[in-house]
């Protein structure tokens, strides 16, 4: 058994729905391995996740119990289907992509020059998000506001540990694919070649993917895509809106924009944990923890560890980039940093080069995200 049940700390405390990334602070000091009813253990600190991150053979990412591809595989499994994923995020790819995305950024960025107060996150974060994931996977632009919706419910069911939910949902989104699929399929020689009728043809193993295998990896993507990029979208816009030196030093120096992204989202990270479950008794940092049962290990809180990064509340352009956990580290990190950082880059080009100021609107405050988002649920500011 493991050395405690009695929870350390407790996920929908009123302290962490209020400020989750103060509590991640927080535990990382007081308690950096800790045990919750949610979550089981969780890992706040940047040496222990590396640890777990180099023993996939004691933490397996094995974790749910719906197929994640391939996010949730080990190897040799995880190997094989990564091969296929990689290919879509290849360099030559992305910069196909990039004027296709230039295109709706400009578009979203110039309704919200035209608004002047706007609420980012539904005026931009979450449409940009949407359009961006429709126009790389060769979705119908119909199918934005369905995404966006399906993400909010899958979040309110992830934070609610409800797995009937989380069950329904995730067959809710092997449906649509069923239907983009059959879409293709009866289309024939004439479908579109894009990256979902691309999947239709891949192999692994020396089979097709399964219908099940690619309901999995565009789960995937579209959670990563539209969660994970529409929290990224607004704390950068809320970090530059409250560093107005630093807006205009990149307003001056775009080039800067890549290394400041990444930094942004080292001090506030977009995506809060990602889960390992333990294959065979193990102790971290004096805690043991028994076969079988939960690791979380806490993005947020280790990019912010001081035993890594000097001042870790401080902005700096000079950071050891290998340390920032912002996409993971080891064999699972993310193989859709390319199309990520070419977003994060291009919003902040146009946004930059069309305003003369982004600032907070003075007695509305913005309203945090909570567990699984990171981020912000409301973001008011002043474009002009």
């Amino acid at each position: 058994m493991s050395d405690t049940r009695e929870p350390d700390w407790d996920l929908k405390a009123a302290g962490v729905l209020r400020d989750q990334r103060a509590v991640y602070d927080t535990m990382r000091e007081r308690c950096p391995v800790a045990y919750s009813e949610s979550l089981q253990w969780s890992v706040f600190r940047h040496e222990d996740v590396m640890r777990v991150l180099s023993d996939h053979e004691t933490f397996s990412s094995t974790v749910s119990e719906h197929l994640s591809v391939p996010s949730g595989m080990d190897p040799p499994e995880h190997t094989a289907y990564r091969a296929i994923v990689e290919r879509y995020f290849s360099s030559e790819r992305i910069a196909t992509f990039e004027p296709i995305c230039r295109n709706l950024v400009v578009d979203l960025v110039q309704d919200l020059l035209e608004r002047g107060q706007v609420e980012l996150v539904a005026d931009f974060a979450l449409p940009f998000a949407a359009r961006a994931q429709c126009a790389f996977l060769g979705w119908p632009s119909t199918l934005q506001e369905p995404l966006i919706r399906w993400t909010q419910k899958n979040h309110a069911a992830t934070f609610a540990q409800n797995r009937k939910v989380m069950s329904e949902i995730a067959r809710e989104f092997e449906g649509l694919v069923d239907e983009l699929i059959e879409d293709r399929l009866e289309a024939g020689a004439k479908a579109d070649d894009d990256i979902t009728a691309s999947l239709m043809h891949d192999t692994v193993w020396g089979r097709p993917l399964s219908h099940e295998d690619i309901a999995s990896i565009l789960r995937n993507w579209t959670v990563g895509e539209i969660g994970t990029i529409s929290a990224a979208v607004g704390i950068l816009a809320h970090y530059l809106a409250e560093h107005a030196d630093l807006q205009s030093q990149l307003r001056a120096e775009p080039s800067l924009l890549p290394a400041a992204i990444d930094e942004i989202l080292r001090i506030h990270g977009p995506l809060v944990a990602n889960r390992r479950v333990t294959t065979r008794p193990v102790e971290i940092n004096g805690r043991q923890i028994d076969a079988g049962e939960r690791v979380s290990l806490m993005w947020i809180s280790a990019n912010r560890d001081g035993r890594a990064f000097d001042e870790p509340d401080c902005f700096c352009f000079d950071r050891e980039v290998e340390k920032n956990l912002l996409y993971g580290a080891g064999l699972h990190v993310c193989p859709g940093a390319p199309l990520a950082r070419l977003e994060m880059r291009v919003w902040l080009e146009e946004l930059l080069a069309r305003t003369d100021s982004v600032g907070l609107v003075p007695g509305t405050p913005p309203r945090n995200a909570v567990y699984p988002g990171s981020g912000f649920a409301k973001l008011p500011l002043l474009i002009q």
